[in-house]
């Protein structure tokens, strides 16, 4: 059976990317915490119990994700170096100078092609969304700065482990055992099948939160879903072809121009 070089047990790969995505979650519980206004909290729940369940949600999903790829990334040649223990002897930054590049430059033109992608989109949902799911209409300059930690520490890290790490390393593993090519590693076709799979289940994740908004309808839902995907596509591919580290600083990378735009609405309205 085909695996990645690793110095980590499987508990040793589940702890670390467990720690690893726990800062994402505590910035998720603060933003919510801190920015939720009373009209919003659910009638039975206080402010605390409302972000303190948004991040038990978050860790029972976390903890699944780094369950399952623990076990199924090394075993189909998906390579993270912090959690394989594989970036001990040279050092992290060595293995992953060469990448780091790559994965900001993929990271900004993907969150431009989003940027553009939606204002293209947005003739045809207007109607429907009253506002751009970038971001608030009259945006002040603390709601950026509120939610840079999120898009940075939950969205680069916390989501990558649980779509990449988790998601895709297990659709990659049980498309590999299905096709009965057990001998050798997963080919592109169920690579790129469980690229765009998890791309579409991560655009589909996001769903839930607008549906807390507005109503969702069709044209809605397939933008949103579209928009997302997108990113989902790049970021897995990046992770097949160079690692997790990679795919976490190209989703961190992503929301770089979105920070921009958010900064130029507050500088124009």
């Amino acid at each position: 059976m085909l695996s990645i070089a690793s110095n980590s047990s499987f508990g040793k790969r589940f702890g670390v990317s467990l720690i690893l995505g726990l800062p994402g979650i505590v910035a998720l519980v603060g933003y919510i915490f801190l920015t939720t206004p009373p009209s919003a909290i659910p009638t039975g729940l206080t402010l605390l119990l409302l972000a303190v369940s948004s991040g038990v949600n978050s860790l029972l999903f976390l903890g699944l994700a780094c369950l399952f790829g623990a076990y199924a990334a090394p075993r189909v040649g998906l390579r993270s170096y912090v959690i394989d223990g594989t970036g001990t002897d040279g050092g992290i930054w060595q293995r992953l100078r060469k990448d780091v590049g790559l994965a900001v430059r993929i990271g900004i033109i993907g969150g431009v092609l989003i940027v553009v992608l939606d204002a293209l989109l947005m003739p045809f949902v207007a109607q429907d969304l009253p506002q751009s799911v970038i971001g608030a209409t009259r945006p002040t300059l603390l709601d950026v700065f509120a939610y840079v930690p999120v898009r940075f520490l939950y969205g680069g890290i916390t989501e990558e482990l649980m779509l990449r790490f988790g998601l895709m390393s297990v659709i990659a593993f049980v498309g590999w055992r299905v096709t009965g090519h057990r001998t050798d590693g997963p080919g592109p076709a169920v690579m790129w099948a469980a690229i765009v799979v998890s791309a579409v289940l991560f655009g589909v994740g996001h769903l839930p939160a607008l549906a807390q908004s507005v109503d969702l309808t069709p044209a809605l839902i397939a933008r949103t879903v579209l928009l997302n995907a997108v990113a989902g596509v790049l970021l897995g591919w990046l992770y097949w072809q160079r690692s997790l580290e990679a795919a976490m600083v190209g989703h961190a990378a992503f929301h770089v121009p979105l920070v921009v735009l958010s900064l130029v609405q507050v500088a124009l309205l």
